[in-house]
């Protein structure tokens, strides 16, 4: 075996588990909140589950195996997931990560009063996704699918990424040394491609490329899974071998960045773009691009400024930056999660000391008595759920795991 490839993942006794109850549901597969109830049996260290059946890929997706060769090389990492184990048979391919049961930030961002998150909550926040995003570039993974549905809190309260099936691994790139990039002024024309030009005609021909990739694209792209967000991916042949630069098209439409519309083949500089979206929605409410429809999103996406609203301050100012439509003069282009670590918003932030931090925002409450009265009914087998749900309906058969809450969202496959 190369050694610089990831150890083979446990396998997993998958007739050893039981579901406890049904966590979430996509177009490729289903999340199970489960334990070992031989070695666990009171599900004290429940996992979540991961389960996709073949029949639902096509014979050249290799997108489950691929997650899986990225969590096994995520290693100790306080704000991403490991992997625990992994299951394969002629049916299925399954995986287990540890179960975080404060939900996603997009639920909890809903919690709030105003729908919002206060600066505060923010920066700590952003500051242990920057750390996460920091790790995998080191290890040439560009996640590609950053938003708050994939931002999950742990028990402890601090956050971790999953879903890694959008990812890529990239050579990763050398910092570079330079001073960071001047700001474009405030005013100046939207420039896509050509910064000799100006004005009317300037935005004529950005208005045009972006009609013409989103034209090229919309072909390869999924239908909409909810009104707010919905993946977008249209892979190349070789989309997973490792390489300077992507030409595909994946992500999610609203945080998608420029160049990837654009198709100018993408690397590191999209992760920075989507914290940059994100921030805009912990801050407002909503996304900065989103339009009525997808195309009026994406022409945004490559036209039109973020739109700031009372007195600018450190943290705008990250955001614009962040938001910078040329990858090249993005803040993080250049020397990485580094750069935006020096950014005043996190002015006398002990990076060092964020696990130690034992009162994050949220604390997510530990109910054991669901968890308990699912025990008693006994559960089911991951593989007898499946089978049965291709059988007529019966009334033998209580679907009390489908109609549970779907209280963690790890639904975008």
């Amino acid at each position: 075996m190369d050694s610089n490839s990831p150890p083979p993942a446990p396998e997993l006794d998958l007739y050893n588990l039981r579901a406890i109850k049904v966590l979430g549901k996509g177009a490729m597969g289903t999340v199970f909140l489960v334990h070992d109830r031989s070695n666990d049996p009171y599900a004290h260290r429940p996992f979540a589950l991961k389960v996709v059946e073949k029949s639902s890929l096509r014979h050249d997706d290799r997108r489950p195996h691929h997650e899986i060769s990225v969590l096994s090389r995520l290693h100790n990492h306080s704000f991403l997931p490991c992997l625990i184990g992994s299951f394969e048979n002629h049916e299925i391919i399954c995986w287990a990560i540890p179960f975080c049961p404060g939900g996603d930030l997009n639920v909890l961002r809903y919690r709030q009063n105003d729908r919002v998150f206060s600066p505060a909550v923010i920066r700590f926040y952003l500051a242990e996704i920057i750390c996460a995003l920091e790790y995998l570039h080191g290890k040439g993974i560009v996640y590609r699918d950053l938003k708050p549905e994939n931002i999950l809190v742990q028990q402890s309260g601090h956050v971790t990424l999953t879903d890694f099936d959008l990812s890529r691994n990239l050579l990763p790139r050398k910092p570079d040394n330079l001073e960071s990039y001047s700001d474009p002024e405030e005013n100046a024309p939207v420039n896509l491609k050509y910064p000799h030009l100006t004005g009317k005609f300037t935005r004529f021909i950005a208005l045009k490329r972006g009609k013409q990739a989103f034209n090229n694209y919309k072909t390869g792209l999924k239908k909409a899974k909810s009104a707010r967000v919905s993946p977008v991916s249209r892979r190349n042949p070789d989309e997973f071998q490792a390489n300077e630069r992507s030409n595909s098209f994946v992500g999610t439409e609203e945080y998608v960045s420029p160049e990837v519309i654009r198709g100018d083949g993408h690397e590191f500089a999209v992760d920075w773009w989507a914290l940059g979206v994100l921030c805009y929605e912990m801050l407002y409410g909503t996304t900065p691009f989103k339009g009525k429809n997808r195309k009026e999103t994406f022409q945004k996406i490559l036209l039109a400024r973020p739109e700031f609203f009372g007195k600018p301050n450190a943290l705008t100012d990250l955001i614009r930056k962040l938001l910078e439509k040329d990858p090249t003069r993005r803040l993080g282009y250049r020397r990485g999660a580094r750069e935006i670590k020096e950014h005043e918003f996190f002015r006398g932030l002990r990076w060092d000391l964020l696990t130690e931090v034992v009162r994050p925002p949220f604390l997510p409450f530990r109910d054991d008595t669901e968890v308990t009265e699912k025990l008693l009914k006994g559960g089911i087998d991951v593989m007898e759920y499946f089978h049965k749900l291709k059988l007529p309906p019966s009334p033998l058969w209580s679907p009390s795991l489908d109609e549970c809450q779907h209280n963690v969202s790890l639904t975008e496959f």
